[in-house]
Protein backbone atom coordinates (compact mmCIF):
# COMPACT_ATOMS: atom_id res chain seq x y z
CA UNK A 1 0.00 0.00 0.00
CA UNK A 2 1.10 3.63 -0.91
CA UNK A 3 0.77 6.45 1.62
CA UNK A 4 1.85 9.96 0.95
CA UNK A 5 2.84 12.54 4.01
CA UNK A 6 4.26 15.97 3.82
CA UNK A 7 7.38 17.50 5.27
CA UNK A 8 9.53 19.95 4.66
CA UNK A 9 13.44 21.14 4.46
CA UNK A 10 14.89 23.88 5.09
CA UNK A 11 16.66 25.66 1.92
CA UNK A 12 19.19 28.61 3.17
CA UNK A 13 16.89 30.66 4.99
CA UNK A 14 13.28 29.33 3.12
CA UNK A 15 11.30 26.38 3.63
CA UNK A 16 10.81 23.73 0.96
CA UNK A 17 8.42 21.34 0.85
CA UNK A 18 9.15 17.47 1.10
CA UNK A 19 6.81 14.79 0.17
CA UNK A 20 7.54 11.93 2.08
CA UNK A 21 6.16 8.36 0.03
CA UNK A 22 6.45 4.99 1.68
CA UNK A 23 5.22 1.66 -0.82
CA UNK A 24 5.01 -1.81 1.36
CA UNK A 25 5.28 -4.92 -0.18
CA UNK A 26 4.12 -7.27 2.02
CA UNK A 27 5.64 -10.69 -0.60
CA UNK A 28 9.30 -10.03 -0.08
CA UNK A 29 11.90 -10.24 2.28
CA UNK A 30 11.88 -7.76 5.27
CA UNK A 31 14.05 -4.98 4.11
CA UNK A 32 13.78 -1.18 4.16
CA UNK A 33 15.19 1.41 1.42
CA UNK A 34 15.36 4.91 1.67
CA UNK A 35 15.66 7.39 -1.96
CA UNK A 36 15.92 10.85 -2.44
CA UNK A 37 19.26 12.27 -1.81
CA UNK A 38 19.17 11.47 2.18
CA UNK A 39 22.43 12.27 4.33
CA UNK A 40 23.53 9.80 6.94
CA UNK A 41 21.48 11.07 9.80
CA UNK A 42 18.37 10.63 7.45
CA UNK A 43 19.52 7.12 6.83
CA UNK A 44 20.31 6.13 10.07
CA UNK A 45 16.22 7.28 10.94
CA UNK A 46 14.96 3.94 9.47
CA UNK A 47 16.23 2.69 12.66
CA UNK A 48 15.10 5.23 14.69
CA UNK A 49 12.05 4.71 13.25
CA UNK A 50 11.35 1.17 13.88
CA UNK A 51 12.49 1.39 17.35
CA UNK A 52 10.25 3.88 18.35
CA UNK A 53 7.34 2.19 16.73
CA UNK A 54 7.87 -0.85 18.62
CA UNK A 55 8.39 0.76 21.97
CA UNK A 56 5.14 2.90 21.47
CA UNK A 57 3.10 -0.12 20.98
CA UNK A 58 2.63 -0.20 17.40
CA UNK A 59 3.25 -2.76 14.60
CA UNK A 60 6.23 -2.48 12.59
CA UNK A 61 5.19 -3.22 8.92
CA UNK A 62 6.83 -6.22 7.82
CA UNK A 63 8.11 -6.38 4.29
CA UNK A 64 9.78 -4.51 1.36
CA UNK A 65 9.72 -1.01 2.34
CA UNK A 66 10.61 1.96 0.19
CA UNK A 67 10.64 5.52 1.56
CA UNK A 68 11.01 8.22 -1.39
CA UNK A 69 11.77 11.79 -0.76
CA UNK A 70 10.71 13.81 -2.96
CA UNK A 71 11.84 16.22 -5.23
CA UNK A 72 14.95 13.74 -5.66
CA UNK A 73 17.02 16.36 -6.50
CA UNK A 74 17.09 18.22 -3.30
CA UNK A 75 19.63 17.22 -0.58
CA UNK A 76 17.53 16.31 2.78
CA UNK A 77 19.67 17.00 5.89
CA UNK A 78 18.93 15.95 9.35
CA UNK A 79 16.23 14.04 11.39
CA UNK A 80 13.50 16.19 11.02
CA UNK A 81 12.26 13.24 8.73
CA UNK A 82 11.89 10.55 11.61
CA UNK A 83 8.00 11.81 11.76
CA UNK A 84 6.76 11.94 8.76
CA UNK A 85 8.58 8.85 7.68
CA UNK A 86 6.87 7.02 10.65
CA UNK A 87 3.11 8.47 10.16
CA UNK A 88 3.59 7.42 6.38
CA UNK A 89 4.72 3.62 7.71
CA UNK A 90 1.46 3.58 9.89
CA UNK A 91 -0.65 5.11 7.20
CA UNK A 92 0.55 3.03 4.78
CA UNK A 93 -0.13 -0.28 7.16
CA UNK A 94 -3.38 0.76 8.01
CA UNK A 95 -2.72 2.15 11.45
CA UNK A 96 -3.32 5.54 11.29
CA UNK A 97 -6.13 6.77 8.34
CA UNK A 98 -4.96 8.58 5.26
CA UNK A 99 -7.37 11.68 5.68
CA UNK A 100 -6.49 12.82 8.80
CA UNK A 101 -2.75 13.26 6.72
CA UNK A 102 -4.53 15.94 4.04
CA UNK A 103 -3.16 19.52 4.30
CA UNK A 104 -0.67 18.79 7.24
CA UNK A 105 2.57 19.19 7.82
CA UNK A 106 4.52 16.60 9.89
CA UNK A 107 8.29 17.29 11.19
CA UNK A 108 10.36 16.15 14.11
CA UNK A 109 12.96 13.75 15.30
CA UNK A 110 12.22 10.32 17.40
CA UNK A 111 13.80 9.11 20.30
CA UNK A 112 14.16 5.24 20.66
CA UNK A 113 11.49 5.47 22.96
CA UNK A 114 9.14 7.69 20.90
CA UNK A 115 9.14 10.61 22.09
CA UNK A 116 10.04 14.01 19.89
CA UNK A 117 13.17 15.62 20.19
CA UNK A 118 13.38 19.61 19.20
CA UNK A 119 14.25 20.52 15.84
CA UNK A 120 15.61 23.23 14.50
CA UNK A 121 14.43 25.64 11.70
CA UNK A 122 10.93 25.21 12.54
CA UNK A 123 9.85 29.46 12.23
CA UNK A 124 10.34 29.27 8.30
CA UNK A 125 8.95 25.51 8.06
CA UNK A 126 5.58 26.97 9.98
CA UNK A 127 6.12 29.84 7.26
CA UNK A 128 6.37 27.72 4.12
CA UNK A 129 3.41 25.97 5.72
CA UNK A 130 1.38 28.94 5.96
CA UNK A 131 2.27 29.88 2.36
CA UNK A 132 1.37 26.99 0.79
CA UNK A 133 -2.36 26.61 2.58
CA UNK A 134 -1.67 23.76 4.90
CA UNK A 135 -4.07 23.80 7.84
CA UNK A 136 -2.48 21.98 10.66
CA UNK A 137 1.41 21.62 11.67
CA UNK A 138 2.58 18.36 13.93
CA UNK A 139 5.62 18.65 15.67
CA UNK A 140 7.93 18.52 18.40
CA UNK A 141 5.96 19.72 21.37
CA UNK A 142 9.03 21.31 22.74
CA UNK A 143 9.16 23.63 19.23
CA UNK A 144 5.17 24.31 19.61
CA UNK A 145 5.91 27.99 20.94
CA UNK A 146 7.78 28.80 18.08
CA UNK A 147 5.77 27.47 15.51
CA UNK A 148 2.40 29.43 16.67
CA UNK A 149 4.40 32.40 15.84
CA UNK A 150 3.11 32.07 12.35
CA UNK A 151 -0.64 32.94 11.83
CA UNK A 152 -3.23 31.00 10.26
CA UNK A 153 -2.10 27.26 10.82
CA UNK A 154 -3.25 25.06 13.40
CA UNK A 155 -0.39 24.00 15.66
CA UNK A 156 -0.57 20.52 17.56
CA UNK A 157 2.15 19.65 19.89
CA UNK A 158 2.98 16.26 19.70
CA UNK A 159 4.55 14.57 22.41
CA UNK A 160 5.21 11.09 21.30
CA UNK A 161 4.05 8.51 18.79
CA UNK A 162 1.01 6.97 20.95
CA UNK A 163 -0.54 10.30 21.48
CA UNK A 164 -0.55 11.23 17.96
CA UNK A 165 -1.97 8.01 17.21
CA UNK A 166 -4.61 7.91 19.40
CA UNK A 167 -4.52 12.02 18.37
CA UNK A 168 -5.24 10.47 14.46
CA UNK A 169 -7.31 7.98 15.43
CA UNK A 170 -10.07 10.49 17.47
CA UNK A 171 -9.47 8.46 20.86
CA UNK A 172 -7.62 11.17 22.52
CA UNK A 173 -7.15 14.91 20.26
CA UNK A 174 -4.12 16.85 21.45
CA UNK A 175 -5.31 20.59 21.61
CA UNK A 176 -4.04 23.24 19.43
CA UNK A 177 -1.90 24.99 21.27
CA UNK A 178 -2.01 28.49 22.12
CA UNK A 179 0.53 31.49 23.62
CA UNK A 180 -1.12 32.16 27.09
CA UNK A 181 0.35 35.40 26.52
CA UNK A 182 -0.52 37.42 23.27
CA UNK A 183 1.54 39.69 21.93
CA UNK A 184 1.26 43.04 22.78
CA UNK A 185 1.07 41.83 26.24
CA UNK A 186 4.66 40.32 26.10
CA UNK A 187 5.51 43.50 24.05
CA UNK A 188 4.63 45.65 27.06
CA UNK A 189 6.16 42.99 29.79
CA UNK A 190 8.66 44.93 31.89
CA UNK A 191 12.57 43.38 31.65
CA UNK A 192 14.94 43.38 33.99
CA UNK A 193 17.81 44.41 31.63
CA UNK A 194 17.86 47.18 29.18
CA UNK A 195 20.37 48.35 26.48
CA UNK A 196 20.46 51.32 27.69
CA UNK A 197 22.79 49.71 30.78
CA UNK A 198 25.36 48.60 28.17
CA UNK A 199 28.69 50.37 28.07
CA UNK A 200 28.88 52.61 25.15
CA UNK A 201 24.72 52.91 24.56
CA UNK A 202 25.01 56.70 26.08
CA UNK A 203 27.41 57.70 23.07
CA UNK A 204 25.55 55.94 20.58
CA UNK A 205 22.40 58.15 21.67
CA UNK A 206 24.15 61.31 21.98
CA UNK A 207 25.74 60.87 18.68
CA UNK A 208 22.85 60.02 16.98
CA UNK A 209 21.33 63.04 18.50
CA UNK A 210 23.79 65.20 16.78
CA UNK A 211 23.37 63.91 13.29
CA UNK A 212 19.17 64.17 13.56
CA UNK A 213 17.79 66.07 11.05
CA UNK A 214 16.33 69.41 12.22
Amino acid sequence: MLAKVLSCSVVGLEGTAVEVEVDIYSNALPSITLVGLPDAAVKESSERVRAALVNSGLLYPRGRLTVNLAPADLRKVGPVYDLPIAVSLLAASGQAPLDRLEKSLFIGELSLDGTLRHIDGVLPMAHMAQQQGIETVYLPEVDAPEAALIQGIDVIPVPSMSTLVSHLRDFDPIPVFEHKESLDEVEDAPYSVDFADIKGQVYTQIDSALHAPF
